[in-house]
């Protein structure tokens, strides 16, 4: 969260001329309430159930270019499905640019606690197992361009 997977997503979806998809927002478009209110409604549980489904749907899919939700990649059965088809990259922020990036942001129930910098270093602490099996690359400093231009370099071309 917060290290710019849609924003980058897209212009890299633009440069390569392939569809883009951000999981969230698929999750979002098809269920017609927001993440938030997923949470509060149905639990988390649901909300990864909901995110099981669209990995799956988008794993058959070729060409795509798929910004997923925070902890999608995080699930075995979504992270095996999805790079069985494509390359996958983990985009990576320190927790203070996260915090700026995403500060004020009532979309982010993960974030609805007393003190979420210190959220963010818990959940980066967390899944920092489970994004380390996927080629990192920072977006700290750098501008969105800058960082389509490293996944390009990295994915060979």
């Amino acid at each position: 969260m917060g290290t710019g997977k849609t924003t980058v997503g897209k212009l890299l979806a633009a440069r390569l001329q392939r569809p883009f998809l951000d999981t969230d927002a698929l999750i979002v478009e098809r269920d017609g309430r927001a993440i938030a209110d997923i949470f509060a409604q149905d639990g988390e549980a649901a909300f990864r159930a909901l995110e099981r489904t669209v990995a799956r749907e988008l794993a058959q899919q070729q060409g795509l270019i798929i910004a997923t939700g925070g902890r999608l990649m995080l699930d075995e059965a979504n992270a095996a499905a999805l790079s069985a088809t494509g390359r996958v990259f983990c985009l990576t922020a320190v927790p203070e640019t996260i915090l700026v990036r995403v500060q004020g942001n009532a979309k982010r129930p993960l974030l609805n606690v007393p003190n979420p910098a210190q959220r963010i270093a818990e959940l980066l602490a967390e899944r920092r197992e489970g994004y380390g099996r996927f080629p990192q690359i920072s977006t700290d400093g750098k501008t969105a361009v800058q960082v389509v231009d490293e996944i390009v370099l990295a994915a060979g071309g």
